[in-house]
């Protein structure tokens, strides 16, 4: 996660509505954080050899380039109204959208996106920018999507393994910078089966399962009371799968965090399904930590 001073938030434009609402939330993280704002349209025009300039018989302010000045021009404004005072630039780059942010996650403190934008399928939940950028990106990567709850909880989901520790803490921090509470989510399952025929999961006492699973949390919480004293933490440990137990918690919730990947997943699976899922299915914003390679 980059802590550069001066890295800024970096928000995705393409004129769609879903990105206008992502400058939204992009201002006010931006303004929570202390942090600039730096609008960024992927212009993708000059690598299809696209003619982007005033055409010869055309009216004045057409072509393509104006139309994208325009378009970052109207999401710096957005952003101005929505956090008065907030340093906020705009830059147009030449490149596919998905390309230009990851060239952009090195230096940003964090990026943020509309879950679809243009020419996305109108029964395509979560656009291909959306999945691209969080699978790869260098920093944070938050997709606007459902509704923000200021009041509400930050809920981050716990596996226990290596690679949910840098969701889990910036999911503290969000919380932190926000006054809020933070509401760490376990969900687990009964043991699985080791091969056809093999019953052994019948075959468990469910209170030690449970206290198994409840230490689990408690361990991947240890030091969070350290560093954030004043932080309220609330605990949910449940029987479920990850994706329906977190996209419960989303209804209440300001935001939920999840990590890349998780236990379990397959190595090859660049996103994996938790975070996959909670793209599609959350009922607000959803932060996408991806850990170190």
């Amino acid at each position: 996660m980059n802590s550069a001073d001066g890295a800024a938030v970096v928000v995705g434009v393409d004129g769609s509505e879903p990105a206008l609402r992502a400058v939204r939330l992009a201002a006010v993280e931006a303004d929570r954080r202390r942090r600039p704002l730096r609008v960024v349209h992927g212009f993708i025009w000059p690598l299809l050899r696209v003619p982007v300039g005033q055409p010869p018989d055309g009216p004045p302010g057409s072509g393509l380039r104006h139309q994208a000045e325009d378009l970052v021009a109207r999401a710096v404004a957005e952003a101005e109204a929505t956090r008065p005072g907030l340093r906020t630039t705009g830059e147009i780059i030449d490149g596919e959208a998905s390309a230009v942010l990851l060239g952009e996650s090195p230096t940003a403190a964090m990026i943020v996106l509309g879950d679809r934008g243009l020419g996305g399928f109108t029964a395509l939940l979560v656009g291909s920018v959306a999945v691209q950028v969080a699978t790869h990106a260098d920093c944070p990567v938050l997709v606007a999507r459902g509704e923000e709850r200021p009041g509400g909880p930050v809920v981050v989901g716990v596996d226990g393994s290596p690679l949910s520790r840098p969701a889990l803490d910036f999911a503290a921090e969000q919380a932190a910078f926000r006054g809020t509470t933070l509401h760490a989510v376990h969900a687990y399952r009964h043991p699985t089966s080791g091969g056809p025929g093999d019953m052994q999961p019948l075959v468990y006492d469910q209170n030690e399962l449970r206290d198994e699973e409840q230490r689990v949390l408690t361990e991947s919480l240890a030091g969070i009371a350290e560093r954030y004293p004043d932080l309220p933490v609330t605990r949910e440990v449940v029987r479920d799968r990850p994706v329906p137990a977190l996209t419960a918690a989303s209804r209440h919730a300001a935001m939920v965090v999840v990590g890349s990947r998780g236990r379990g997943e397959l190595t090859g699976l660049l996103l994996g399904s938790v975070s996959h899922g909670l793209l599609h299915h959350s009922a607000c914003p959803v932060a996408v930590v991806r850990a170190p390679d």
